[in-house]
């Protein structure tokens, strides 16, 4: 009987041994498959939150990166739309239809600032009565226009909108 102990005995152990090494195995893969299905879902997630991204901006073209003080032709309007009544106004750098109006500031004791920004994207801050170019200086302003002076004959305006007009005295 003893014996049959001792045989009844090992074989328990070598089934339990077997029985154990199998579920590790088991538990193992178990870990990996839910890995993958945990996987699959978060790529699930992020496709759906594309999804709802692409659906809330649509078939909108993306905005352009210009920054408006930089400038180019676009913010003089080009050499096209000068109309000035002399050629020579046309050609020259420092002309004031070579600018755009960036800004108006006035103080309180009548001191007022503009400043210009020529197509090449340099700012230009102009006080009362300095000149822009020879002949050409500020002599009135207010919140929407800023008027020149020129070679005291005429008055230059400038506004916001890059209209510049020329009115006889």
């Amino acid at each position: 009987m003893n014996s049959f102990k001792i045989i009844f005995i090992s074989i328990l152990f070598i089934l339990l041994a077997k029985v154990s090494v199998a579920d590790n195995h088991d538990a193992e893969q178990n870990i990996i498959e839910r890995a993958k299905e945990i996987n699959q879902k978060v790529k699930e997630k992020q496709a759906n939150s594309q999804a709802n991204i692409a659906s809330e901006i649509g078939n909108e073209e993306p905005l352009p990166l210009n920054d408006p003080f930089v400038g180019d032709s676009s913010l003089t309007g080009g050499s096209s739309s000068i109309l000035a009544s002399d050629p020579e106004e046309a050609k020259n750098e420092m002309s004031l239809y070579k600018f755009k109006l960036a800004a108006v500031m006035k103080s309180e004791n009548e001191d007022g600032y503009v400043s210009l920004i020529n197509s090449s994207g340099n700012v230009i801050t102009i006080g009362m009565f300095e000149e822009l170019s020879p002949g050409v200086k500020l002599v009135a302003l207010n919140n929407k226009e800023a008027v020149f002076e020129k070679n005291g004959v005429s008055l230059m305006i400038i506004n916001f909108k890059n209209q510049v007009t020329e009115r006889s005295k």
